[in-house]
């Protein structure tokens, strides 16, 4: 069983910071890595309704290196192309939860949480060949996914 790491690479306050991952995940890992984009820098509560929107195709998630033969979307500022990928959004939103719960464990404010971390990146292949006519195969290889995320207590704003 192989030990898993971080992509990260500051140090991080543990008393504020929570992260979790998702290990060899069968979604695209293009997909996922443009979510991971997008999301970055956003507030916890924030993200998980842009997935929830994205899941009812509400809001496309602008794709900026995976794009070819990507239609342009509607509300899509400076990238164009987009697309709705649904099942890499689940995948993430059920991560944001599990990172949300760590959170309350730990005893932070998950309103004040907000993503500084998110990561995606292509794991393991899954080799099957297709058996094809005249004694021949095609291969038929599928690409698992990695994703992390880390989130960070921001300091409270001084309003009064």
């Amino acid at each position: 069983m192989p030990k898993w790491g971080y992509s990260i690479t500051e140090e991080l306050d543990p008393e504020k910071t929570v992260k979790t991952s998702g290990r060899e995940v069968r979604v695209s890992h293009k997909s996922a890595r443009e979510i991971c984009r997008t999301i970055k820098g956003m507030n916890l509560s924030q993200a998980k309704q842009y997935l929830r929107d994205v899941m009812a195709k509400k809001k496309a998630v602008p794709f900026r290196r995976f794009k070819k033969k990507a239609g342009h979307r509607h509300g899509l500022e400076k990238a164009f192309a987009g697309r709705y990928p649904v099942k890499a959004a689940k995948h993430i939103l059920k991560l944001l939860e599990g990172a949300e719960a760590n959170a309350e464990f730990k005893g932070l404010d998950t309103d004040r949480m907000r993503i500084i971390h998110a990561a995606a990146y292509p794991g393991m292949k899954i080799k099957r060949f297709m058996p094809r006519a005249h004694g021949r195969a095609t291969p038929d290889f599928e690409t698992l996914c990695h994703i992390e995320l880390a989130l960070e207590e921001q300091p409270e704003t001084g309003e009064t």
